[in-house]
């Protein structure tokens, strides 16, 4: 079958019709528990497979034939006495590329349910078995878009280098069927138009806006006011304890607090709106949470008022900056300009949403989920002590341990082949980044919690075209709460069992139970 070239040089593959390719996959798969597997079906599974289509078929050129590359593995196929739409995980047979077949529980479900990651937390386990199917892996989870989870460190970083070809503009976020529907019928939040949710060039001409407030030069600006906070909070841990000992809860009274001071402090935000900022944006990332999400039946109403309320917010101090330009970030993206033209109101409210909320709760979660990892690993948190060097070493660990942002969706450009999979255009992938932090061709011993690994290229900042661009800011907030809490906090303990944030887009510890012993000389 004949294989234009695309732009660039980029190889890409014409294809007949999406029935096809799905009727070629389904018969080589995953056949349901107690199924007898045809031999032709094994023969399949250990290389190519030829499948037979019409002569005429849809399509700008005749073919006869189409070669399958395998494996596939469609996690819908994967049920036992269960049927496409239920409620919970199917088991099933899953075919490898050897033609070994093994049993698993997997659709999907788990990798993107919300409510699984908060009762079972983030799902190593099901990561752990795809790496090792290799493939692409089609997921169909009842309530939600289809999409392929993209599970290897490798595939992660091509696709994130071919912004041109996987998309960010059509959402970074896998709906389920009903936020589709609500999010459709109300543009508020979507008319905020992030950085984030562009792609090149326009992304590139917009990124650039921030760029000289987030190198590492513009961020040591912010060293006085990142200090400060973490030293007032770690201050306010030595003078609660008694005899030497305290509890704190650390996800809300250290990790929430440190890096919403230093965001507002940076963007000129009065101290009295810190509790409004956080409401707001524990409304929005925990949207599916009980515990954080706002209350009301009626959601599109109440995804109506976060927008107005954002809006609101934003909208004030944009106008105040471009009045009145001062020498902070505010400023900065309030008076920002893009090809010689001032940024338009929904570009400016973008920037300004995408600062605080992911800002805040990415750095949040990682530190919450930082403390969780030293309190279990008493041993690392004593080789911090002795060696506070390594503070900086510490702070990738913990980002790689914990992937705050779990994943990011992008949708295919155009009809091609990846991984050895034959992809349509708007296809969903799914690039689940907490998988890729711990991709065995990788990362040595990766389910091993190691202060001074090195190297240690993890994704936890995103890599290609939409590397964070916070990064820097986040380290250096992370690296001064650590130096201080190392120096004058003598040892960790959980004195319960963390709770997770319903959440499978940006995950981590919403309560940390924490008791801590003060060391003498703080």
């Amino acid at each position: 079958m004949a294989r234009p070239t695309g732009a660039k040089g980029r190889t890409v593959t014409r294809r007949t019709s999406r029935w096809a390719l799905m009727h070629a996959h389904s018969r080589v798969a995953l056949v349901g528990v107690g199924e007898r597997r045809p031999a032709s079906h094994r023969a399949r599974a250990t290389g190519l497979v030829r499948s037979s289509l019409p002569t005429r078929a849809p399509c700008p050129f005749p073919v006869t034939s189409i070669r399958v590359k395998m494996p596939i593995h469609r996690g819908r196929f994967c049920a036992s006495g269960g049927r496409r739409g239920s409620s919970g995980p199917a088991s099933g047979r899953l075919l490898d590329g050897q033609g070994e077949e093994h049993m698993t529980e997997f659709d999907g479900f788990d990798l993107i349910a919300p409510r699984a990651y908060g009762e079972r937390g983030v799902p190593h386990d099901q990561w752990t078995e795809l790496r090792r199917l290799e493939g692409l892996h089609f997921c169909e989870p009842p309530g939600f878009q289809p999409f392929y989870a993209i599970v290897r460190h490798k595939h992660i970083c091509e696709i994130s280098k071919q912004p041109d070809l996987f998309l960010n503009r059509y959402g970074i976020v896998l709906e389920s069927t009903e936020q589709k529907i609500i999010l459709e019928s109300n543009k508020g939040l979507r008319e905020m138009r992030a950085i984030i949710g562009m792609d090149p060039p326009e992304h590139r001409e917009y990124r650039k806006v921030a760029v000289p407030a987030f190198t590492p030069r513009g961020v040591k600006r912010f060293d006085p006011v990142v200090k400060e906070s973490a030293r007032n909070l770690v201050d306010g841990l030595v003078e609660k304890a008694r005899g030497g000992e305290g509890e704190c809860e650390f996800a809300t009274e250290i990790a929430t607090a440190h890096p919403l001071r230093v965001l507002t402090t940076i963007l000129g935000v009065p101290q009295e709106l810190e509790p409004q900022i956080l409401k707001l944006t524990n409304e929005l990332f925990g949207a599916d949470d009980p515990d954080l999400r706002r209350e009301g039946e009626d959601r599109e109403k109440v995804v109506q008022e976060l927008a107005a309320e954002f809006f609101q917010l934003f909208s004030g101090i944009i106008a105040d900056r471009r009045a009145n330009p001062r020498d902070d970030l505010a400023s900065l993206l309030a008076n920002g300009q893009v090809k010689g033209e001032p940024m338009g109101l929904m570009e400016t409210l973008g920037y300004y949403l995408i600062t605080f909320s992911a800002g805040h709760d990415t750095t949040k979660n990682a530190l919450a989920g930082g403390i969780c990892a030293l309190a279990q690993h008493p041993g690392e948190y004593e080789k911090l002590k002795r060696r506070p060097e390594l503070v900086p070493s510490a702070v990738e660990e913990i980002v790689r341990w914990t992937s705050p942002v779990n994943y990011m969706k992008r949708v295919v450009a155009e009809d091609l082949e990846f991984g050895g999979q034959e992809l349509s255009k708007g296809d969903n992938l799914v690039l689940f980044y907490a998988s890729a932090n711990r991709d065995e061709e990788v990362f040595e011993d990766p389910f091993t919690f190691q202060i001074d690994r090195k190297p240690n290229p993890h994704l936890g900042f995103g890599i290609g075209e939409h590397f964070c661009i916070g990064s820097h800011l986040a380290r250096a907030s992370q690296r001064a709460l650590l130096s201080e809490l190392v120096t004058r906090i003598d040892s960790l303990e959980l004195v319960g069992e963390p709770e997770q944030i319903e959440s499978s887009f940006v995950v981590g510890p919403k309560k940390v139970p924490l008791r801590y012993r003060v060391s003498p000389a703080a």
